[in-house]
Parts: C-alpha cells; sequence; structure tokens
C-alpha cells in the first residue's frame, strides 16, 4: 500500500475547496470503461494473481532469454564491448544507483565529484577546454550543438549548417526535427562513391555564409573522414566545427582538439561504448565538449571544484544562470536532467581501464573489422565498399538483397549488420557491419562461412 500523507480529513476540506465531491470526479475526462475507480473492490482485467519473488525472478529470466544471445556484427550507433564486471557492480550501489540531480552540493559531493571526474575524462579524450554532464543521447547532442553554433558564432549571420551524408540517418533526422522550427537549415554535403567520405576537392571556394560544419568521426560508414583539410576549410570560411564522434574510438584516434590548425570547437556523440551495455534500444547518454571560448553558450550542466574555507576540496554546479529553472524562456536550452546512471558507469568503466585499455580496446576492434572484412571481401558475391581507411565498421555489398541476408543469418543466430538499403538506395544491396574486440577468431570464420553458404545456395 502506497503512503499517503493526508488523513480523511484533510481530504474532505481539499476537496470541498475546489468544489468536487470525491478524487474520482478528478479523473471524470477518462472514459469510465477505461477506468478503475479508487476503491472498486473488482480486479483490473487481464492482471494475474501476485507471484512470490522467486517465481517473478523466474518468469524475468525466461522472458529475457526469449531475445536470444546471437553473435552481433550490427553496429550502427550502439556497440557491443567488453565491461568488466566491476562497472555496475559499483555504478548499482545505492550512492550511485538512487542519486539524483546534485541540487544540494552540500549533500551530493560523492554525486558532483564524479560527474567532474568525468568531464575531465571527456575533455582529455576529445582534446577540448570543457566538458558538461551528458546530455540525453547522441542524436540530441547534435541538435543542441547545431543550436550552439548559431548562437556562438558572431562572425556568421546565417542559420545554415553544412551535414555530411556520411553523418548517422537518425543523428541528422533528430537534429533537423529540433532546430528547422527555429529557421536553422541542414543543408547535406554529399559523399565521395569510391571513399566513402567528404572529398575535400568537392567543396566549393565560395559556399556562402553559414554558421558551422559537422565532421562525423568515424563517419557512419566507418570511415576516416579527412579532418585536418575539413576543419582547415570551414575555419578558413568563418565557420565552427561540429565534431560529432564515437569516443573510444579517440583513445585510437587523432582528438578533435588537434584537427587543422586551431581544432574543432564543439564536440559531441553518444557515450554508449564507454561501459553501458546494449539493452534493447538504450539507455544511452550524449557527450558534449567545446572550447573555453565558447562554455557560456553550452547547454546542460557543468560541475566546478573550488575549496571551502578550510582549505579542502569541493564540488559544486556552476555556470547555472543559464539553466532553464533560472533563466526559463532565456536558458540557453531545455536540457536539465542528465543521464547520471550512465555517466557513473562511464566513468567507472574509463577509470578502470585508464588509457592504455581504451586503446587497446580500440586497437583490437579495428583489427577485428580488418579480419572481417578480409574474410568477407574473399566470398563470391561480396564487395567491399569503399576504399578509406576505416575504424570497427565498414560496408559491403551482397548479390543478394540485404533483408534475405540478414534473416538467413538471423536464422543461424548470427546479427549480420544494418542494411543500408533504406538511407543509401544508391549503394544497392549494401550491409554495415562492425566487429569489436569481443569478437574472437572462431566468431569472425563462422560469420564469413555462414555468409558464403547464404549466397551460394
Amino acid at each position: 500500500m502506497p503512503f499517503v500523507p493526508h488523513t480523511e480529513e484533510d481530504i474532505r476540506v481539499m476537496l470541498e475547496a475546489i468544489g468536487v465531491d470525491s478524487i474520482n470526479d478528478l479523473f471524470d475526462e477518462i472514459p469510465k470503461n477505461l477506468r478503475h475507480d479508487l476503491g472498486d473492490e473488482k480486479p483490473l482485467a487481464n492482471v494475474p494473481e501476485g507471484l512470490p519473488e522467486s517465481d517473478v525472478a523466474r518468469l524475468m529470466h525466461k522472458r529475457a532469454n526469449t531475445d536470444g544471445a546471437p553473435l552481433c556484427f550490427i553496429g550502427a550507433g550502439a556497440y557491443e564491448h567488453h565491461i568488466p564486471a566491476a562497472v555496475w557492480e559499483i555504478t548499482t550501489r545505492g550512492e550511485f544507483y538512487s542519486a539524483y540531480t546534485p541540487y544540494q552540493a552540500e549533500a551530493s559531493q560523492g554525486t558532483l565529484q564524479l560527474l567532474y571526474e568525468f568531464q575531465t575524462m571527456m575533455a582529455s579524450l576529445t582534446g577540448m577546454d570543457v566538458s558538461n554532464g551528458s546530455l540525453y543521447d547522441g542524436a540530441s547532442s547534435l541538435a543542441e550543438a547545431v543550436l550552439m553554433a548559431v548562437r556562438a558564432n558572431r562572425k556568421s549571420k546565417s542559420k545554415r549548417i553544412l551535414v555530411p551524408r556520411t553523418t548517422h540517418p537518425h543523428y541528422r533526422k533528430t537534429a533537423n526535427t529540433i532546430v528547422k522550427n527555429q529557421g536553422i537549415t541542414l543543408e547535406e554535403l554529399d559523399y565521395d562513391r569510391e571513399g566513402g567520405h567528404i572529398d575535400p576537392a568537392s567543396l566549393t571556394d565560395e559556399p556562402g555564409d553559414f554558421a558551422a560544419l559537422v565532421i562525423p568521426y568515424p563517419n557512419f560508414f566507418g570511415v576516416l573522414e579527412d579532418v585536418d583539410v575539413l576543419t582547415d576549410w570551414a575555419h578558413q570560411h568563418g565557420a565552427l566545427v561540429i565534431a560529432v564522434v564515437n569516443p573510444l574510438a579517440l583513445g585510437l584516434l587523432k582528438s578533435p582538439g588537434q584537427w587543422g590548425e586551431k581544432g574543432a570547437d564543439i564536440v559531441c556523440g553518444e557515450g554508449q561504448p564507454l561501459g553501458v551495455p546494449m539493452a534493447s534500444g538504450g539507455p544511452y547518454y550524449g557527450i558534449m565538449c567545446c572550447k573555453q571560448a565558447l562554455v557560456r553558450q553550452m547547454p546542460g550542466r557543468i560541475v566546478g571544484r573550488t575549496v571551502d574555507l578550510d582549505g579542502k576540496p569541493g564540488y559544486t554546479l556552476t555556470l547555472q544562470a543559464r539553466e532553464q529553472h533560472i533563466r526559463r524562456s532565456k536558458a540557453t536550452s531545455n536540457i536539465c536532467t542528465n543521464q547520471g546512471l550512465m555517466v557513473t558507469a562511464s566513468t567507472i568503466h574509463m577509470a578502470l581501464l585508464g588509457a592504455q585499455g581504451l586503446k587497446h580496446a580500440a586497437a583490437q576492434s579495428h583489427a577485428n573489422k580488418q579480419t572481417l572484412l578480409e574474410k568477407l571481401s574473399a566470398i563470391d558475391g561480396v564487395k567491399n565498399t569503399f576504399n578509406r581507411p576505416s575504424f570497427h565498421e565498414a560496408v559491403i555489398q551482397v548479390e543478394l538483397p540485404t533483408k534475405d541476408v540478414l534473416d538467413a543469418l538471423a536464422e543461424n543466430n548470427i546479427l549480420g549488420g544494418y542494411s543500408l538499403s533504406e538511407d543509401y538506395p544508391e549503394l544497392g544491396n549494401a550491409l554495415l557491419v562492425c566487429a569489436t574486440e569481443t569478437k574472437n577468431e572462431a566468431d569472425l570464420e563462422l560469420y564469413a562461412e555462414e555468409l558464403q553458404r547464404i549466397l551460394t545456395v
């Protein structure tokens, strides 16, 4: 029975004050056939009797097992990586598991310190000056970065943002949904069909006024863009650079802060590869970092470190004047609550692995992708689509419709990749395949054998 702090007398007085006879009258807009009135002794339809805890656990395990444990080669923005057992053992301790927004600094020092450590790690990983405490997810973090760039670019009055088609399709759709009603236009740049990247030679010398250029790294095809040239080109035309990154890849690749002569201006992306398991669609969290000069335009929240009167370190939310619980309509964003539990897991994950551990995971993922690509490319009817370097994903083309291929692989407990037929129809029967450090030689060989069997039937 839930705890209700009001007595019957309290309830009667409140109902009289608003002029209704009963609590049920407050819900009269709900059709009676859909309503289970308070005090009704009739049981809810289709709700079974309660079960003992042991039986509930057995039932939930049974239902979870219906998903199976297939060999996953999908990727496409959500990645299967090894997560040390200690990560979620610590994350789900009561001190972290139940912690919410740290409004009261004096009561939230542990949570604030963890967020501060997360910010420090992300700033170091991206090569930027400052990080916030996270956003909702990778797609919405791109939208926030676009809004931020339009506000922050003092050299441009434009609301044009150049976005390569090699940026994740879901990110582009989400960003457009959020920014289009503010008069911001996302102008797509086509990609080179041989390299799967934005060819700098295809960019015009007079692109007109634009506020920012988005650079995905790696891009949606897994391909590495020519980030130095693209960054310098955008800066030469008075635009900011928004990097959309896979943070794990930065354990191996050049950080956005080192791109070109001046580095990227804003970095965003999805934090899921850092200690967050794939779980049937989420939860995820977004990352955002930027240069110091832009920090007052950054959405979300930032934790700062200081000392008290006794010289002891302390942590608190800072630059709060921009958040909507203070400024409301004048706020830079409606972002407030971050994905604190996921950030907790990522912080512990990065602390356990360290810089060398992240680099090793990234390097092994790349090596496994290379091995998988070699095995698949050797099969008759399979072609490696692009000739540029890539991280841990690659695009292959097959002779059969991708749906048929993926369905046949799934029947043998293999999730064979992501079909590009809908988002990139010009590529024909194309699959985006991914291999991370979780795969071994036997896994890669099994995938190749099954794909060859399917294509030769």
